[in-house]
């Protein structure tokens, strides 16, 4: 799926072929001779010779077109001075529905004939985000007009070719009817972080692939600015705080690398679309702008996309241009956040009345490293009304803060990093740990902060510096949270204790189950099953996602009622008892019961699997799938996934096996490593070792790995492999310290029969 490649797709029955181009990082040069790197930009004059029944399209509009018999000559306007990454051409039979922005440029969404209906969503979105982004630019859009087109084989989630924007089917199309509320929400953030880079990347382009975050982050964090504005309903922002937590989780290994990374070798580029320069990278502007203001930020941005249009940019001329735009010693601010890599954590406790910070680098393995930031430090006391702020820039500093020697005021919250805006975790002192914990049972602290205190709990459990039982109490406090981003990472987090727990205290599963389950009674009591009239977006996906936990941790009462929907949906594909949004949670409660002695479940999702032709069920399926706890039928899954039936790019959403399946995965990976080289993009490959590698909790695992790929060296995984094993040695490394916890099995049992 580079270069200039064939995509496969059916039309009335018949399977015909689509060329498509995915020239990103490095394969123009696959096509046609090219100085293939970002600096040299050069205008394109493109002619394409063609089957006279299909559409071409490329960067620029067709001028002219001439047939000849059963082949035409397409002739396309010259093209801006632009990098050779991002040209494009696509040839096929499509559809399209199109529109215009109120400056008169046209828009069209392309797509398979017959889905186009699909393709509305999608087109609205893009008007109104090429409106905002032509306004907080301050530069209208450079070309005349901007194709977007599905294609079915399509190894990213898209790319923003210059003009003609290419995406996997999932990030395009919407289905009204068996589309759930997170595809909806995908398409409007891909579509928005695309078309933030016809600006961002395209009209200004890193100087070098050592830049690559200059695009990645900065396009992923405008792209939540477009869709918060579109639509508001969503708090997308209290959401993008899983993109900073998947930054901050990758940047806690060793093996992490900084923002601006040095590139060598075209092979090592692939490895580095990766959560540094996406999720970190987003994350730190976040951070920035957050500091700086968001007037002088926007006023400063424009002056840098005004300088440096048509040609290229390194990270230096970004903050050269914020420096000048703000008065504040940017550069200086940002080396510390780029050019090194990992973060923070800031340890905060009350010491003779003032309040004493220090920093220290964080590693998710518990060692200690030596880097050193400075640090935009916010934090309240007892109530938002007053914020305070400072940059940290030593390792440790005392601050006299009135609102603590008040005698009123002995026990009020204090809240580190003030709705998340910076990267770093923060470790608190017991007392001030205790008092925030009583701040979330009585409902005092915002959404982002609820979510940020039990994300750096979870991350400083597993460096040690907070023992399980701790963290456990502290998931306790979050009973009756109601927020989606908020549930939603706390569902994450009981998956990964669970797991934990499982090699550690296997023991105690019963009871840490079913203090699981009780978490969420709450919140699933009151989302019910059934959509619920005028509901919200949230609403919607959460009831999914809940669903979906209290299956997957043996809920009898959920499992028996998937099923019985299940049946119904089997009879009758339109079924209101079955609706997209719970349709991954039914699937993953029949799965559960599904064993080799008692497959008919597994059958009837394959069918459901083969009957439609909605690229987003059939990835809520796949995803399904391997969570059956036997693992005879996971290894047939994952031979499943490697099958015709299964789409490459699609392959990876079937990698996420139960935990009684994670041998079997591994087994498998090495009977078919030859394989996946050879079949498999440059994205692609390293998902498949971290995903498999990744869970296991072994310090013998890591050497029966690294000696399976000792002679099996390939500079496109190196990265990925040392990332995985590190991961490893962190998970076996915590098991140990869980096993040596005296009062854990007594916490649990009573977390597990507390009656509220």
């Amino acid at each position: 799926m580079k270069g200039f490649y064939r995509s496969i797709y059916e039309h009335n029955g018949e399977k015909k072929n689509m060329a498509v181009t995915q020239f990103e990082p490095a394969d123009a040069r696959r096509c046609f001779p090219c100085w293939d790197e970002p600096a040299c930009k050069a205008t394109f004059k493109i002619t394409l010779d063609v089957p006279s029944e299909l559409v071409a399209l490329s960067n620029m509009p067709v001028i002219e077109e001439k047939v000849n018999g059963p082949l035409k000559t397409v002739f396309f306007q010259e093209s801006p001075i632009m990098s050779t990454y991002l040209v494009a051409v696509v040839v096929g039979l499509f559809d399209y529905v199109e529109d215009h922005t109120p400056d008169g440029v046209k828009v069209r969404v392309y797509c398979q004939v017959g889905k186009v209906n699909q393709g509305k969503f999608a087109l609205k979105v893009a008007v109104g985000t090429l409106g905002l982004y032509k306004d907080y630019f301050a530069m209208p859009y450079p070309l005349p007009k901007l194709d977007m087109i599905a294609i079915p084989d399509f190894s990213s989630g898209a790319m923003e070719n210059y003009g003609l924007v290419t995406y996997r089917e999932t990030a395009l199309l919407y289905d009204e009817q068996h589309s759930a509320a997170a595809n909806k929400q995908r398409v409007a953030t891909v579509v928005a972080h695309e078309l933030a880079h016809q600006w961002f990347g395209n009209l200004v382009t890193m100087e070098w692939w050592t830049h690559l975050w200059l695009n990645e982050g900065f396009a992923t964090w405008v792209s939540y600015l477009a869709t918060d504005s579109l639509f508001p309903e969503w708090k997308i922002w209290t959401q993008f705080l899983d993109e900073t937590t998947d930054g901050l989780r990758l940047d806690g290994l060793a093996e992490s690398h900084p923002i601006e990374v040095e590139i060598n070798h075209a092979a090592e580029i692939d490895e580095i679309f990766d959560a540094i320069s996406y999720e970190k990278g987003a994350s730190v502007i976040r951070m920035l702008q957050s500091y700086l203001g968001a007037e002088c930020f926007q006023k400063s941005l424009a002056s840098y996309i005004k300088k440096h249009a048509y040609s290229n940019a390194k990270t230096e001329d970004l903050w050269a241009a914020l420096e000048e735009g703000s008065g504040e010693p940017v550069t200086k601010l940002m080396n510390t956040w780029t050019k090194q890599m990992g973060y923070p954590v800031v340890s905060v406790k009350v010491k003779d009345q003032k309040l004493e910070f220090e920093q220290s680098q964080f590693f998710s393995s518990g060692c200690t490293g030596n880097g050193q930031w400075i640090v935009p430090i916010t934090f309240c006391c007892g109530s938002y009304e007053k914020k305070k702020s400072f940059l940290l820039q030593t390792k440790l500093v005392t601050h006299d803060v009135k609102e603590i020697s008040s005698h009123s005021n002995k026990s009020a919250w204090i809240k580190l990093n003030v709705e998340q805006t910076g990267f770093y975790r923060v470790k608190y002192d017991e007392e001030l740990a205790a008092r925030l914990r009583h701040a979330i049972e009585n409902k005092y602290l915002s959404a982002t902060d609820r979510f940020g205190i039990l994300d750096d709990s979870f991350a400083l459990c597993m460096a040690r510096q907070l023992p399980l039982t701790s963290l456990i109490t502290l998931m306790a406090a979050y009973r009756e949270e109601l927020e989606y981003t908020v549930l939603s990472n706390l569902i994450t987090i009981t998956y990964k204790v669970g797991r934990i727990a499982a090699d550690a205290k296997p023991e105690l599963m019963d009871n840490i189950n079913q203090f699981f389950i009780n978490l969420f009674q709450y919140s699933a009591e009151k989302l019910g099953w059934d959509a619920k009239q005028g509901e919200s977006h949230l609403d919607a996906m959460l009831r999914g996602e809940i669903l979906t936990a209290l299956a997957m941790l043996g809920h009898k009462e959920t499992l028996n009622e998937a099923t019985r929907r299940f049946d119904s949906f089997l009879n009758n594909r339109n079924t209101p008892l079955l609706p997209p949004d719970i349709r991954k949670a039914a699937y993953v409660a029949v799965m559960r019961s599904v064993k080799s002695s008692n497959r008919a479940g597994f059958e009837s999702l394959l069918r459901v699997y083969r009957e439609t032709d909605l690229s987003q069920e059939k990835i809520r399926i796949l995803g399904s799938l391997t969570s059956c706890p036997d693992p005879a039928i996971v290894l047939e899954v994952l031979k499943f996934s490697l099958s015709p039936e299964v789409r490459s790019q699609d392959a990876i959403y079937g990698l996420g096996v139960s935990k009684e399946g994670r041998e079997v995965a591994w087994i498998w990976l090495k009977d078919n490593w030859d394989f996946i080289v050879k079949n498999f993009g440059g994205f692609l490959i390293p998902r498949f070792v971290s995903a498999v590698v990744s869970p296991f909790a072994s310090f013998e695992k890591v050497k029966e790995v690294e000696e399976f790929f000792a002679s099996r060296e390939k500079a496109s995984i190196a990265r990925t492999l040392k990332q995985s094993l590190e991961r490893v040695n962190i998970n076996a490394t915590w098991v140990k310290s869980i096993q040596a916890e005296k009062d854990f099995g007594e916490a649990v049992q009573e977390l597990a029969y507390r009656k509220y």
